[in-house]
């Protein structure tokens, strides 16, 4: 019976891809942070290379997820939720979307303006998408940094919203992303 009250969810899919995407995020912009500031050295460049990967395999990830999302439509929000909260849900989820996207690419620009070729797992070479341009790379580093704290802003809001749903609002909106605190099955 708990089932059939159960309000619909996320696939596991979606779930699954949801916190692969959000851990590599978070692992990507911490390592960003930690070692943009480091002296250039053998474990810098090297860390670099980790960073860049991360960031193929999020934005490769995040590819998926849209494609599923295209044919798996997430479940609607609570019907009590006010319009300006809807509309706010859905412009952040779509803004985190675009960023999860772009961050990767502002990257790989950045690297290949400043003439630093991204090879995938040290194995995969990926195709510059600019000729070699000191100032542009300085630029896109910047434009790659402000949205990289855009985003943090966004993930931000993003999760003080889905706990202020759970503690209260006392919906199901995280239980849907993590389905152990469904409340309808304790």
């Amino acid at each position: 019976m708990a089932l059939a009250s159960r309000a619909i969810g996320y696939t596991r899919t979606a779930i699954a891809l949801h916190w692969v995407v959000a851990l590599g995020i978070f692992g990507a912009f911490s390592l960003g942070l930690y070692m943009h500031e480091l002296p250039l050295s053998p474990t810098k460049l090297k860390l670099y290379s980790y960073h860049k990967w991360a960031g193929v395999t999020i934005f490769l990830l995040m590819l998926a997820r849209l494609a599923w999302r295209a044919t798996h439509p997430a479940p609607p929000l609570p019907g009590h939720m006010p319009r300006w909260q809807r509309l706010a849900a859905h412009s952040i989820h779509h803004l985190l979307y675009l960023l999860i996207l772009a961050i990767p690419l502002t990257g790989w620009l950045m690297s290949s303006a400043k003439g630093f070729q991204t090879v995938w797992f040290g194995v995969l070479p990926l195709p510059d998408l600019l000729d070699k341009n000191k100032e542009l790379g300085e630029t896109l580093a910047e434009v790659h940094e402000a949205l990289n704290f855009g985003m943090a802003a966004l993930v931000i809001a993003h999760v003080g919203a889905a706990v202020k749903h759970h503690l209260v609002d006392r919906d199901d909106v995280l239980a849907r992303m993590l389905p152990f605190l469904n409340r309808a099955a304790q």
